[in-house]
């Protein structure tokens, strides 16, 4: 579990309720159905809008990813492809197909079986990195979803401030309607712009950074396996697949 990820969010949101209980407030009054349903519909409806159904559903699904990231155990790797380069030395590339059937990685498996029918190394390298790209660029189309509701979020809050003030000025004949609807006018610009700069923008960027660190991963096994597919030395392999990890 990341816990960077919930002491950020434990603090923002201490950070802003302790604010408003120091100014004299009360949480209730941020507690406000109407806006939370006009930001929330609206930057749903703007995202679903913009960007396909698959691609928002597999962004919502990498949320989880903010508190249980994928595990990129390098040294691990390290020590497989260096196994497997040895062992190739010693029995042949055909015994690769044994471990690859073991594998629950699909980039791996594939890997493993491309080395074993003897497949080429640039041909390899060529067939792993478009998989690698078609991947990695699905799942930045999917990590922008929450860049957008950050964009969106803000503005459709001031569209609930803007319905909340109409809805004033209906009622002002009438003094006993008119609190809710102001309540509900600055609410929802809290909404929008708490929403985004808290959550939203956060999220996105996160996920981006989790991106990057699996393409390096991706990177790291594909580099491995291209210097078993060349017949490197095993401590030459080994030595360059270090060069990614930053601690040593």
């Amino acid at each position: 579990m990341d816990v960077s990820s919930i002491a950020g969010i434990t603090l923002a949101l201490a950070a802003i309720m302790g604010g408003q209980m120091l100014e004299g407030g009360h949480l209730g009054a941020l507690l406000q159905f109407a806006a939370f349903f006009i930001v929330m519909g609206g930057t749903v409806g703007a995202v679903l809008l913009q960007s396909p159904v698959k691609v928002l559903i597999n962004g919502v699904k990498m949320a989880k990813w903010i508190f249980f990231p994928p595990k990129r155990p390098t040294q691990v790797l390290i020590k497989q492809v260096v196994g497997w380069s040895y062992l190739s030395r010693k029995e042949g590339l055909l015994v690769l197909e044994r471990h690859a059937e073991s594998a629950t990685d699909p980039l791996t498996k594939k890997g493993l079986l491309l080395l074993a029918d003897g497949s080429k190394a640039e041909k390899l390298r060529e067939i792993l990195e478009i998989e690698v790209e078609t991947e990695v660029s699905f799942q930045r189309q999917s990590a922008k979803i929450w860049e957008a509701a950050g964009g969106y979020a803000p503005t459709i809050g001031i569209l609930g401030a803007v319905l909340g003030l109409i809805h004033v000025m209906e009622n002002l004949t009438e003094p006993s309607l008119l609190g809710s609807g102001i309540a509900v006018a600055f609410v929802a610009t809290i909404y929008g712009v708490g929403l985004a700069n808290l959550f939203f923008l956060p999220i996105a960027n996160k996920l981006k950074s989790i991106i990057n660190e699996q393409l390096v991963f991706r990177e790291m096994l594909i580099d491995g396996l291209v210097g078993i597919a060349h017949g490197e030395n095993p401590r030459l392999i080994e030595n360059r697949l270090m060069s990614y990890c930053v601690e040593k």
